[in-house]
């Protein structure tokens, strides 16, 4: 009896560690604001708060797949707080994430979700390490200035700080684009003109403008029919 019990007990110790390993992780808060399809694929924009980790953009990955399992071609854009649901931009979103038909997997394709399905994951913008290393930068282009925001440009791995000049009688604004080392890569007084009582600001002698509003910086070209190709929040 008594060597009947310890088994009992050791088989109920093994499967308490055996469920600990196998814990759920948790999935971190994000809303699906964009579902639409073609004929091959289904696309399915979500909004995350936050910069991600591989293993966490995976997990929501996942969870979307099991939630829309019948659906066979999906593909998941990532977008941080600010980015434009519409957009001219080849990559104007965090991350994305592909899951990929058995036919079409590759030997490089290693990356798998939760439940085995093959997912091909890309994530365009910074760490969020890298994110801090650029916000928390003091240049010293910017000592003493009325800084208006600072937006990180994930596809130049760069900050954009526009502020003014308080000893400015101009009341210009100005935007230098710094790297990481906190060198200026570029630097520029755009004009002001209102269109339609929008504020827009003129950054190319071509017509390319930005807006900056609610702490969101909105780039645009020019011949880009008014769809941003890159919008950003301060401080993400």
């Amino acid at each position: 009896m008594i060597r009947l019990i310890r088994s009992i007990f050791v088989c109920c110790l093994v499967l308490a560690l055996f469920s600990c390993g196998k814990k759920a992780q948790n999935i971190l808060p994000y809303t699906v604001s964009k579902v639409f399809k073609t004929d091959t694929l289904s696309t399915i924009n979500i909004h995350i708060n936050n910069r991600m980790t591989a293993t966490e953009l995976v997990l929501i990955a996942g969870k979307l797949k099991t939630d829309s399992s019948q659906i066979k071609s999906l593909e998941i854009h990532y977008l941080l707080p600010g980015n434009a649901e519409t957009s001219a931009g080849d990559n104007s979103y965090y991350a994305s994430a592909r899951f990929i038909k058995d036919n079409e997997i590759k030997p490089t394709d290693t990356l798998k979700d939760d439940n085995g399905n093959v997912v091909r994951l890309k994530i365009f913008g910074l760490s969020s390490e890298k994110a801090k290393l650029l916000l928390t930068l003091q240049p010293k282009e910017i000592a003493g200035k009325n800084v208006l925001g600072r937006f990180i440009d994930d596809y130049n791995h760069t900050v954009i700080i526009p502020f003014k000049d308080p000893f400015d009688k101009k009341d210009d604004l100005y935007i230098i684009e710094f790297d990481s080392t906190a060198t200026a890569v570029s630097k520029t007084v755009p004009q002001k003109v209102n269109d339609g009582g929008v504020e827009k600001w003129l950054v190319t002698q071509n017509g390319d403008y930005i807006t900056l509003k609610d702490n969101v910086l909105t780039q645009y070209a020019a011949d880009g029919l008014g769809v941003p190709f890159n919008s950003i929040k301060s401080g993400i």
